[in-house]
């Protein structure tokens, strides 16, 4: 699938005065709202968005700073605003249930959803959550080189600048179990993607997320702990990244988790494993039903 194609399934709303890209899929009665992760976009999911929104009414927007969305070079791009934002777009779409279904990055914004829903703040009422090879115990997490260098006040806007097409589609093929699934098309289409709306620039502020994680351990870790919530954990074990070691310490400290394991596989399973990947998440999802 081409960019204009996905651009062509989606459409643009205003959230917190950004316009934000979204595509709104399925008719059933119960919805999904899928976070995705970092540095890519929506634009991850196309290999799935059918066969999920045939069981579910399937949301699914760019962060603010990603893909299609608006990039604004002056925003903080905290992820307690990615949150702000997921959860005023499912306020206009009138969604008064979601299940959350986060990757990678998107499993930090969920989990200050978590902990707004624990609090009893969170405007939308969460049915459940599954996450999926994010690096929520960030001090397990195996970060690459360029995620390193990103992050970096001084050396982040560098690395960004002189970030090149090659060396894009070398760190992604390396964070695969076969680098050689992710086709030539679709790392053209990921790195046009990160590029539209000049967002190479922008790309050092959202990389440090990675910092909040840590400064937010407490508030993120703490809702897992201790939420009534059940929580699905979808893990690709051949993670370089998000190591699936993080996947058994989630499994241990959350009371009501499931673990769902997806063998040789990398870090975007949506995209080198998508139909064993697609019948984990719906087994997933309906553990929120049965509680089993």
């Amino acid at each position: 699938m081409t960019c204009s194609e996905w651009q062509n399934l989606g459409t643009y709303h205003t959230v917190l005065d950004h316009n934000i890209f979204v595509i709104d899929k399925g008719t059933s009665t119960q919805t999904v709202a899928i976070l995705h992760g970092y540095p890519t976009s929506s634009y991850d999911f196309y290999k799935v968005i059918d066969q999920l929104s045939d069981q579910y009414r399937i949301v699914l927007h760019d962060h603010l700073g990603f893909g299609f969305s608006d990039k604004p070079i002056y925003e903080k791009y905290s992820l307690k605003t990615q949150a702000d934002i997921a959860e005023k777009l499912w306020q206009k779409l009138k969604i008064t249930e979601v299940i959350v279904l986060a990757h990678d990055y998107g499993t930090s914004v969920a989990t200050e959803l978590l902990a707004r829903h624990n609090e009893g703040t969170l405007k939308v009422h969460l049915k459940g959550l599954v996450l999926c090879n994010g690096s929520i115990h960030i001090e397990m997490a195996k970060l690459r080189n360029i995620q390193k260098l990103l992050k970096s006040r001084f050396l982040g806007p560098i690395a960004a600048k002189f970030a090149t097409q090659s060396t894009f589609k070398n760190n992604m093929k390396s964070i695969f179990y076969d680098g050689d699934v992710l086709t030539s098309d679709e790392l053209q289409n990921m790195w046009y993607l990160l590029k539209q709306n000049k967002g190479k620039k922008v790309l050092p502020k959202i990389s440090q997320y990675i910092n909040e994680r840590y400064t937010y351990w407490d508030r993120w870790i703490g809702a897992l702990k201790n939420t009534d919530l059940v929580i699905s954990i979808v893990w690709a074990t051949e993670d370089p990244v998000a190591v699936k070691k993080i996947a058994y310490q989630l499994k241990s400290e959350i009371q009501n988790s499931r673990l769902f394991l997806l063998e040789k596989t990398g870090h975007y399973p949506m995209l080198e494993n998508p139909e064993h990947w697609c019948a984990l998440v719906q087994k997933a999802i309906d553990c929120f039903d049965t509680n089993v």
